[in-house]
């Protein structure tokens, strides 16, 4: 397992309860838009590995000069540990993992249905393909029960104002936070051509997966990353 020195460079809130870390891009770490890191603090001997070890998925792009995590701020052991380290101190990274990417082929649509946290790898894979000027047709769908929860809206519009390709649909729904089959039906041209891209919280994400089996998606052109200890 590869293992990185890195520090962390500074913490902010992007949306209600989200924070956002940025940490030092070690010299010639490389990782694929998508992909996650495990996290290892500097902790006394005695902490326990929860408090002191955590993956996250990348919100940066590979393009990008530094790593940025985000996190929905729960009271976790390791939330509450990084929640109180400095500013400047040094941590590992081990990894990267994960083969939550996106597809080659340029000729098929891709479609993220994402609710709430799920929007971190999601963040780090538009970027990159835009960054890129890949021929991919881009369309994400966001939900969340308010906007006040939904991080990177700001960007996400700006890139959809600024690229043909990318089609950027956010949705408010104070009930469930979650995207309904009417909403997808909407504004996905190609259901059972297109490639399906989910991620978030388990439950979210399988209640999606069915979602999108039931509106005519090909089973096998739904891609997921469920993230553990949420």
């Amino acid at each position: 397992m590869a293992t990185h020195d890195s520090k962390l460079i500074s913490q902010k809130e992007i949306a209600a309860g989200t924070t956002e870390f940025t940490l030092a891009k070690p010299q010639d770490f490389d990782y694929r838009a998508g992909q996650f890191v495990e996290i290892v603090l500097p902790c006394p001997d005695e902490t326990p590995e929860q408090a002191s070890t955590h993956c996250f998925s990348f919100v940066s792009a590979p393009f990008e000069a530094q790593l940025r995590m985000a996190t929905r701020m729960r009271d976790s052991a390791f939330k509450n540990t990084i929640r109180d380290t400095p500013d400047g101190t040094a941590v590992q990274l081990l990894g990267p993992f994960g083969d939550f990417t996106l597809h080659k082929n340029e000729a098929i649509p891709a479609v993220f249905v994402i609710g709430g946290i799920g929007i971190t790898p999601v963040r780090s894979m538009i970027a990159q393909a835009v960054h890129d000027k890949t021929g991919h047709q881009l369309t994400l769908i966001y939900a969340n029960r308010t906007p006040a929860l939904a991080a990177f809206t700001n960007e996400f519009q700006q890139l959809a104002d600024q690229h043909a390709n990318f089609t950027f649909v956010p949705v408010y729904t104070e009930t469930d936070g979650h995207v309904s089959a009417n909403t997808v039906k909407q504004h996905v041209g190609d259901i059972a051509g297109s490639k399906y891209y989910l991620s978030g919280p388990e439950g979210m994400v399988k209640a999606m997966r069915a979602l999108l089996l039931d509106v005519g998606a090909d089973e096998d052109n739904v891609r997921t990353e469920e993230f553990e200890g949420y």
